[in-house]
């Protein structure tokens, strides 16, 4: 009973030798339109959005920043200002893989516990670039 088994197996169905016939006879019927298609030289289009239109990518950025109004909390230690004690308000910079911190006040201090992911996942697109770091921050409200 298991040698029939084992050669019922071994041997393809109906239904599979059907299907690599169909497969067989594929490359026959490529139209002749395609054939020319691919023959024909393609243009190449340097880039479909015009400069004024394009994001910068990250190596053509100084940094990223945000507004973060909520107190930060890590391994259950609130986060507050080195100099003045404030534990919100702040602004976080991502810039060359650091996060700084940035208090209301004007401070700013590195944040080791904060990593570019943690930046990604907790920040949206950028709605805007500026020139300045001052521009960005008077875009913040700061």
């Amino acid at each position: 009973m298991f040698d029939r088994i084992r050669r019922r197996a071994a041997e393809p169905s109906e239904m599979q030798r059907q299907f690599f016939a169909q497969v067989a006879r594929l490359p026959a019927q490529i139209p002749t339109e395609v054939e020319r298609m691919r023959a024909e030289p393609t243009a190449v289009v340097d880039d479909f959005l015009p400069p004024e239109l394009r994001v910068p990518t990250n190596d053509q950025l100084g940094g990223r920043m945000t507004s973060w109004q909520q107190p930060l909390v890590f391994d259950g230690e609130l986060v507050a200002c080195a100099e003045c004690g404030v534990y919100r308000g702040w602004v976080i910079l991502s810039t060359r893989d650091q996060i700084w911190l940035r208090c209301p006040a004007g401070h700013q201090q590195l944040e080791t516990r904060l990593d570019t992911a943690w930046y990604n996942r907790h920040t949206g697109p950028a709605d805007s670039t500026h020139a300045t770091f001052e521009d960005c921050l008077r875009h913040l409200g700061h």
